[in-house]
């Protein structure tokens, strides 16, 4: 509003103040001449009580009830003439027995609860019992209002928030204007799909469209009870005429009570709102116009994060590596934004020598969820730490490039417009333990640069019905963000073949497994599964993998080998024998326990690391899982 408008409405204001005021006076003194008609602001704008009556629908009589309780609090000297009026009342304030005497084209409707006053909630009745002779109070927003003041309701303000309209890319900005042709027509509309990020970004550019404010409400600040419901609706009500806004209601990921009150208030508001959610919400009272929003495309995610960093649009290096990262990470634009300036913050102006590090700052963006479900492992392992038959490796290293290149082949060669199925990579480890099948997978982590998780089994089967499949969901889509690599160790507790269907129990059973099979065929990431017993997994499941390893028990040759390896260069050793060491019979990681084990020994001892100390860790790890140590193992040792 301009400042020539301001003081204009103040001149109004004033002018219809006093004409109340000298109708209230006439109660007093009666051959008083009313007030003249006021004039309209200068610019020809309509003034801030005439814009309330309209949008709330006033009769002339509440209108002026409306201009009476403002009057005692833009005029100090009213409330002592509220109190001469109405001597009987002994009240220094507006009653509406005050406006039924003073007032003209009265109706004793107007305080009723369902008319405008009280509906939209515009004053306030104290409650002592009385309707006519109960002091009358402005709501402060709408005494705001009215002066021309711009503010918002404090009783939204802790649980609202407005948001900021923000450049889109083009398939979002198409589905904004479509959110806002809807809200144009009076709709209400629920958007769903895509990331929570780019709901929220596309319903503002929807709400600027229609020059609306964005109000957002989130599941969890919706009242329970109906009375606050229904009082909050009618805040939002008035606030989407006082403040031009649109309640935005944002139901992400609520739980089944706030999934309930958030339908419930839908249903209460007579303007037009937006609910955001992760998926299309049944039960509404009235139908609302379903939008799907598409997640954001490689391309999109490219020159967000070209824009971001400032990376040139020519095919050099910086272009080329960018391009790289957005295929795989699969981020919202505030976490690519984020780690755009992350990277920014730490290098300063971004260069062809970008990648690197913005692979590892997206890699960070795309941890905190998945941190929360499962338990990330710091994949320090190498090439040379595993010792393993040379088609076991070519096979390992086959994996590496699947995904690697999965991008070029999905999406540029186009095998995912195809189908949708079958574009993960899963893979099953199998093999006794301690056979190098965690290694393995730490190996693939670090030459992918991805993060590894391990999957705790017992965080995610539940005996509880559907809890299983839904915290399987959370972990893919988790996943699914940065493409991180998903180790389920021990796969065959929950990989395992399906029963035969006795009750209900085995029922449920199979849909959890029938639901993993599923998404491991859609996770675009890569899923690895160990197990000690592959006979003990599900047939069809094993059909669906794309890869499949068995990790043998290693001969006397490869054992020798990984006694090689397995002291660190900086460890002092002395006299020790690959050889005769290898006559142990046992796996790499029960040679890696033996050899930890002896460090300490000669570490203790002040000595470099031989033979007499590994037969004394030898000893104690053979008796701590209950096998003998037979003389053949440890023959020519000292």
């Amino acid at each position: 509003m301009s400042e020539d408008w301001e003081e204009a409405n103040q001149r109004r204001l004033a002018a219809e103040v006093a004409r109340v005021r000298v109708a209230v006076e006439r109660l007093l003194e009666p051959d008083r001449p009313a007030e003249p008609e006021t004039q309209r602001p200068l610019d020809g704008q309509a003034a801030a009580i005439d814009l309330v009556s309209a949008a709330f629908d006033l009769s002339p009589f509440e209108r002026d009830v409306l201009l009476l309780v403002a009057g005692v609090e833009l005029d100090g000297s009213f409330a002592s003439l509220c109190a001469r009026a109405q001597p009987e009342l002994g009240v220094a304030a507006p009653t509406f027995s005050l406006a039924l005497a003073a007032l003209e084209d009265a109706h004793w409707s107007a305080l009723s609860p369902d008319r405008p006053l009280r509906r939209w909630r515009l004053l306030d009745v104290a409650d002592t019992g009385s309707l006519v002779a109960a002091p009358l109070r402005i709501d402060e927003r709408v005494l705001h209002f009215l002066a021309g003041v711009q503010t918002s309701d404090e009783r939204l303000r802790g649980i609202t928030r407005t948001i900021e309209p923000a450049p889109l890319p083009s398939m979002h900005a198409e589905v904004a204007h479509r959110v806002a042709s809807s809200l144009l027509s009076g709709r209400s509309v629920e958007l769903s799909g895509g990331d929570r990020d780019a709901r929220t970004r596309t319903v503002a550019v929807a709400a600027a469209e229609v020059e609306l404010v964005a109000l957002e409400l989130r599941s969890n600040d919706i009242p329970q009870t109906a009375a606050e419901r229904l009082s909050l609706a009618r805040l939002l009500e008035r606030e989407a005429v006082l403040g031009r806004s649109l309640a935005v209601l944002d139901v992400a990921e609520p739980d089944a009570e706030q999934r309930r009150a958030a339908i419930e208030l839908v249903g209460g508001l007579a303007s037009p709102c937006v609910v955001l959610a992760g998926e299309p919400l049944r039960g509404y009272a009235q139908p609302l116009v379903r939008i799907d929003l598409p997640p954001l495309s490689a391309p999109d995610r490219e020159r967000l994060l070209l824009d971001a960093l400032g990376v040139a649009n020519g095919n050099g290096n910086g272009r080329a590596e960018v391009s790289g990262a957005a295929q795989q990470f699969r981020l919202d634009s505030a976490s690519l934004q984020a780690a755009a300036a992350q990277l920014a913050a730490g290098n300063g102006a971004a260069d062809d020598g970008v990648a690197e590090s913005l692979w590892d700052a997206l890699r960070a963006q795309a941890r905190p969820t998945l941190d929360d479900l499962a338990q990330r492992i710091d994949a320090a392992a190498a090439w040379d730490d595993l010792v393993l038959p040379l088609p076991v490796v070519d096979t390992l290293r086959q994996i590496a490039l699947h995904v690697r290149q999965r991008a070029r082949v999905y999406e540029d060669w186009g095998f995912a417009r195809r189908s949708a199925r079958g574009l993960g990579v899963s893979a099953l480890f199998a093999g006794p333990s301690g056979t190098g099948k965690t290694t393995a997978a730490e190996i693939l982590a670090r030459e992918l640069r991805l993060d590894l998780y391990r999957i705790d089994l017992s965080a995610v089967v539940s005996k509880y019905i559907g809890e299983t499949e839904k915290n399987l969901r959370r972990l893919f889509d988790a996943a699914d963000e940065g493409g991180a690599i998903l180790l389920f160790d021990e796969a065959d507790a929950l990989f395992g073949k399906r029963s035969e269907v006795k009750d209900s129990h085995d029922r449920y059973a199979n849909i959890e497994v029938s639901y993993l099979l599923q998404r491991m065929e859609a996770y675009r990431g890569l899923a690895i599964l160990t197990t000690n017993q592959r006979q003990a997994l599900d047939p069809a499941f094993l059909r669906r993998l794309r890869f499949v390893v068995q990790f043998p028990f290693p001969d006397a040759a490869q054992r020798a080998e990984i006694w090689r390896r397995i002291f660190p260069d900086e460890t002092p050793v002395d006299g020790l024998d690959a050889g005769r060491l290898a006559q142990l019979n046992v796996t790499g990681g029960t040679i890696r326990n033996i050899a930890l084990s002896a460090a300490f020994f000669a570490a203790d001892a002040d000595e470099p690391v031989r033979m007499e100390h590994v037969l004394r860790a030898a000893r104690t790890e053979h008796a701590k899982i209950e096998t003998p140590l037979t003389d053949a193992e440890v023959a020519g040792w000292l």
